[in-house]
């Protein structure tokens, strides 16, 4: 895939050290329920996989935020339970429930899973990857914006989760009780997994990918020692077998709600960017993490939601936080169905006029 200018793109430049000001702008799920162009495109689908696997929509999807906002990225429309899908495991999303799968609580079940499975099953989403490149290429041509493609994959202990406990959970006890009381087993399912990460995501950049972005959305239930072993090794491996082979593709990780575990993430996992959720004060995480990685980050997604002179407010104080570092704006977590269009062009132009 060739590129077009990649170091004129604001987000690379950061990824690369640089404090860009006024900072880059996207916003994790920003395609998606909120925008009534996507609710016309899901209302044409049978269901959210038949969504994710058809690639002429999901590119339409992908690409909805950057026409209308103008963001510095565009990340690629899927879901983070794509990869258990490919390994053969059931899946199926439930209005108003969330995914729902089989739970692995065995050894049998994880014997099940299989890796050789990865390469085919991800064909529509590698072509998604082709499309939205393509048409980002073409706006850049166009002098329509120098918007990023970001990748992702959920990282191998949040994916876990889900596949152990067979849908979303509060506390994720069968997880973390299989973590601390079959370590071996446990191991298996995570050594799968980041087999499968690494080939899922050195597919997307081939396919065109000029960032990719891990989501460990629950790396906040673990016990210090299991988050260096499922969080730390497991990010550092798949890191490193990622920049072993495409050295100038940037990394963001996303350890969601890691605490005070945040500092050793970013010391010891390889990235160039972490993302920082809500409840990060984005000064003290500053503090722990180096002067030249990139902090991504971490409006509350209901300031957002409220607008007016409390998201102002909220958006400033990160910006100002953030100032004379290398900083992309973002949530803490995912854009809210209920959030009004409006507020994000709000703040869209708040961030441009810093």
């Amino acid at each position: 895939m060739t590129t077009v200018g990649p170091m004129t793109k604001k987000i690379l430049r950061v990824l690369d050290g640089e404090a860009v000001w006024p900072p880059p702008v996207w916003l994790m799920r920003q395609a998606g329920r909120f925008l009534p162009e996507y609710r016309a495109v899901r209302a044409t689908t049978t269901g959210f996989m038949d969504l994710c696997t058809n690639p002429e929509l999901a590119a339409e999807v992908t690409l909805q935020p950057v026409r209308r906002f103008g963001m510095d990225a565009a990340i690629l429309f899927s879901d983070i339970l794509v990869l258990p899908w490919a390994l053969g495991q059931d899946l199926r999303f439930a209005e108003g429930e969330g995914p729902i799968l089989p739970p692995i609580r065995d050894a049998a079940g994880i014997d099940a899973l299989d890796v050789t499975r990865v390469r085919g099953a991800i064909r529509p989403i590698l072509e998604t990857v082709r499309l939205v490149r393509a048409a980002l290429d073409e706006r850049q041509r166009e002098g329509e914006g120098e918007a990023t493609l970001i990748g992702f994959a959920g990282s191998p202990f949040t994916v876990a989760c889900y596949m152990i406990e067979g849908g979303g959970s509060k506390e994720f006890a069968h997880v973390r009780a299989m973590a601390h009381g079959q370590p071996e087993l446990f191991a298996v399912l995570m050594d799968k997994l980041v087999t499968s990460t690494i080939t899922y995501l050195s597919a997307q950049i081939l396919a065109g990918a000029e960032v990719v972005m891990l989501f460990d959305s629950w790396a906040g239930v673990l016990s210090p020692h299991l988050f260096r072993t499922h969080v730390i090794e497991a990010t550092a491996k798949i890191v490193a077998a990622l920049r072993s082979r495409f050295p100038r593709v940037p990394v963001i990780g996303f350890p969601r709600l890691a605490g005070m575990m945040l500092g050793e993430y970013a010391a010891n996992t390889g990235i160039q960017g972490v993302a920082i959720d809500t409840s990060a004060e984005p000064g003290y995480a500053a503090a722990m993490i180096p002067a030249t990685m990139a902090i991504q980050g971490n409006l509350d997604p209901l300031a957002l939601v409220a607008g007016g002179a409390a998201l102002t407010r909220e958006a400033e104080a990160i910006l100002q936080a953030l100032k004379g570092r290398p900083h992309i704006f973002n949530l803490g977590h995912g854009i809210l169905p209920q959030t009004n269009p409006e507020h994000v062009a709000a703040l869209i132009a708040q961030i441009r006029a810093a």
